[in-house]
């Protein structure tokens, strides 16, 4: 909140960027009120630069947001098979949400071909 005024607004933007990843880690009402305190901090013109940037294209610069982002997309990836898994085969056992759980991305995708075609759970998992 200290940084939320400052008159270069690129560093005040990748202030509110590290604060909002720091949020991540709470629980989700507190990961809100902080984003929500975050954004009220900034300064109009930092308001408006944050909320046009590219995030598609912003580079991470520290290792804990890379590690956690991957975690997180990796975690949304591993849910979205588990539903589809579901969807088709019916409830997944215990071993199946484990596996989809330990997989990395580049399996997780391969689950999602094999998800296309397969006949059965385990065809599926590989």
């Amino acid at each position: 909140m200290a940084h939320g005024q400052d008159p270069d607004i690129e560093r005040c933007v990748q202030v509110a960027i590290a604060a909002q990843l720091a949020s991540l880690g709470l629980d989700e009402n507190r990961s809100k009120f902080y984003c929500d305190l975050i954004q009220y901090a900034l300064s109009e013109a930092a308001r408006r630069a944050l909320q046009t940037m590219d995030l598609s294209k912003y580079e991470y610069q520290s290792e804990f947001a890379r590690r956690y982002v991957a975690q997180g997309r990796s975690e949304g990836r591993a849910g979205l098979l588990a539903k589809l898994l579901a969807h088709r085969f019916g409830p997944l056992p215990g071993a199946a949400h484990e596996r989809l759980a330990a997989a990395s991305m580049e399996e997780l995708d391969a689950i999602g071909e094999r998800l296309l075609t397969a006949r059965s759970l385990p065809e599926a998992l590989g």
